[in-house]
């Protein structure tokens, strides 16, 4: 983590109102657990509300496969430095497919990557390091993804920049008790 307190704390269940507790994801048994990033966000309810219905094309909704789609959330949040990212998307990542030792390894040099994941990792650093994806990294995608795919893979990783930016400018902190 960035910073070792928020410096934005989570709204506290105290303080939720009807708006707030409607826009909290809830767990599949239907109980309101909200992770530190809602409830931080819960804050600034309008800003939450408009950013779930993107947030929610991203990672549920997108074109991409799951497995894909973590792999490059997982290498923003690295590249971004954001530990909470990371740490959520772990998870995330190892129910879409993903094994530990991949995990591990988007935290290291992308030369370790070949194949289409290969091409996913580079898009994901292109993008990051210049904001574009360059002419080769292009084509060796289009040759594995449509168009609505490519489209889905610049919004997720610009997607997971933005969370990222927030997550640590705001010190958002990994939940107590959290593997």
């Amino acid at each position: 983590m960035r910073l070792p307190k928020p410096r934005i704390d989570p709204l506290p269940e105290s303080e939720w109102s009807d708006e707030v507790r409607e826009l909290l994801p809830k767990s599949p048994d239907g109980k309101l657990r909200p992770l530190n990033i809602f409830t931080t966000l819960a804050r600034y309810p309008k800003l939450l509300k408009r950013w779930q219905v993107f947030g929610n094309h991203v990672l549920a909704k997108s074109t991409l496969p799951a497995r894909e789609r973590e792999l490059v959330i997982l290498r923003t949040g690295h590249l971004c430095k954001s530990g909470y990212e990371f740490h959520q998307h772990t998870r995330i990542g190892l129910a879409a497919g993903l094994t530990s030792d991949e995990i591990a390894k988007l935290q290291r040099a992308a030369s370790e990557w070949t194949g289409k994941d290969a091409a996913l990792i580079r898009a994901t650093d292109e993008l990051h390091a210049d904001q574009f994806i360059s002419e080769v990294t292009w084509k060796e995608l289009a040759q594995s993804w449509n168009q609505q795919q490519l489209m889905d893979l610049v919004f997720a990783i610009g997607q997971y920049t933005l969370v990222s930016m927030a997550l640590n400018s705001f010190g958002v902190q990994i939940e107590e008790g959290s593997k």
